[in-house]
């Protein structure tokens, strides 16, 4: 078997591969024109813009392989639009309905009319890897129109519903399709492998193509994401990313919320290391009852040599305390460091490499890993940290093993792009962490749990109280699962 230049096995095959495609090209054609639509298509479409509009911000600069008749690429309201498709009808129809975006006949094996106006921030090949001709050819292809933050989403049908959509076809239920591959998440993502691509994100949805009123919207927006609906959705959603390079040595700035821990601060100066290509300590003071803000001021005057800054908050709480320190830092590598150093900073060389080396976009802090001090958490806090664990590692679809640790990690970039689409979720965390991982989640960066020895205090009491905010964190759950999970 000959192999062509891209590692595929079918470059030898041109007839046959022709043929294929215009095999396709002619019943994409038809399809424009209004023959062989299926009735039951108009609810799977509605769910996908719904699922896209939560993965793809507004604004962005969007690209969509396989695009149609353009409806899902205009629903993202991208600022750059880009739909390529190889049947002439399919752009015809496009082109009418959305004439503000920009559109491109092409075969998806060969993008290059598309690479003068890239790199693009997101890639969508939206129902259409199980429809081609050489997948593995396709995606070497897509990779070419990447950078390193683009997201490539890919959604398709599972193997289960084969029979149930050939029958919904011959009843003129379904849209008419050709005889397809039938690739499952797995296979897909050797797929992604050999062309630099990895995987984020995996989720599944979509049980009832039906218009049925209190049905359709309890077994689509909530059924279909819980045990045992689950296992038999229509869709897989996968997200997946450029593999990412080491870069060179960056700036870091760790940024130390503190309220009543005078007696930590001196540490806290002491045995944070240097990092990358220099540290900074950013001290953000917060309606303190003990001598903290001038225990900060003293300990940064008697440190001339290193690069310390002093702040007090203007609100209450960490999360709004984490928001001035990123605001006034300056590195490239924004780290929180709680105060109370019940997380050792020196394991903070760790976060940071996970990040220059490209293999994280957000570290998390995991204390439920190694044993920890016998005071350093109570019985009460580790069963309510293990719930949200699982319930984030659920709602998120990412593997998500202590959503409390104070001890996060992202690029400034990362964080900018956070920050600049908070409003999808507000500003209802005094925390700090969900509104982080919230965002991560909105943008599919890539997560990655560090396991750190979690200690004892060695000063001062608490700021947390378990029973008040352990039922704000439930309502933050609730209100989380509204915007991500049940859309």
């Amino acid at each position: 078997m000959s192999v062509d230049a891209s590692g595929s096995p079918f470059g030898s095959d041109e007839s046959a591969r022709k043929s294929y495609l215009d095999e396709r090209r002619s019943q994409w054609n038809s399809v424009a024109l209004g023959n062989g639509a299926g009735s039951l298509s108009g609810n799977y479409r509605a769910w996908l813009q719904r699922i896209y509009g939560f993965l793809v911000p507004p604004g962005l600069r969007v690209c969509e392989v396989g695009c149609g008749g353009g409806d899902l690429l205009a629903a993202l309201k991208p600022s750059f639009g880009l739909g390529l498709d190889f049947s002439p009808a399919m752009l015809d129809k496009a082109r009418r309905l959305h004439p503000e975006l920009t559109w491109a006949e092409c075969d998806a094996h060969d993008l290059s009319v598309a690479l003068q106006a890239g790199p693009f921030d997101v890639v969508i090949l939206s129902d259409l890897v199980n429809d081609l001709w050489d997948v593995q050819k396709v995606l070497s292809e897509v990779k070419r129109l990447c950078a390193p933050h683009t997201r490539v989403i890919f959604n398709f049908h599972s193997h289960l519903w084969e029979w149930p959509l050939r029958l919904a076809q011959k009843l003129g239920l379904a849209s008419l399709r050709l005889e397809q591959s039938w690739l499952t998440p797995s296979d897909l993502r050797g797929m992604l492998e050999l062309a630099d691509l990895e995987q984020v994100r995996l989720m599944d949805g979509f049980l009832w193509p039906l218009g049925t009123p209190l049905l359709e919207p309890l077994l689509n927006r909530c059924l279909a994401y819980l045990w045992p609906f689950n296992a038999l959705t229509l869709c897989h959603v996968l997200i997946c990313r450029p593999k990412a390079c080491a870069q060179p040595p960056l700036k870091v700035s760790v940024i130390i919320p503190a309220r009543n821990e005078a007696g930590n601060i001196e540490a806290a100066v002491a045995r944070t290391p240097q990092m990358g290509s220099g540290t900074e300590l950013v001290f953000v003071e917060g309606n303190s009852t003990d001598d903290t803000w001038e225990t900060i001021q003293r300990v940064v005057a008697s440190h001339p040599e290193l690069e310390c800054r002093a702040y007090q908050q203007p609100g209450k709480g960490k999360g709004d305390a984490v928001r001035v320190g990123f605001a006034k830092a300056t590195g490239d590598v924004l780290m929180i460091l709680d105060a109370d150093l019940t997380v050792p900073p020196e394991v903070l060389p760790v976060f940071y490499e996970a990040i220059r080396s490209g293999k994280a976009e957000f570290v998390n802090g995991v204390r439920l890993v190694y044993p920890q001090d016998k005071k350093a958490m109570r019985f009460c806090n580790l069963l309510a940290n293990k719930f949200f664990s699982l319930a984030f590692t659920w709602l998120l679809g990412v593997t998500i093993k202590d959503t409390l640790c104070g001890t996060k990690v992202l690029s400034r970039e990362s964080y900018a792009r956070i920050a600049a689409n908070r409003h999808y979720f507000g500003e209802f965390d005094p925390f700090g962490d969900y509104d982080l991982l919230f965002g991560a989640a909105r943008l599919n960066l890539k997560v990655v749990d560090v396991p750190v020895r979690y200690k004892e205090r060695t000063y001062g009491d608490t700021n947390i109280s378990r029973w008040r905010d352990g039922w704000l964190l439930l309502r933050m759950v609730a209100f989380a699962a509204r915007r991500i999970k049940f859309l």
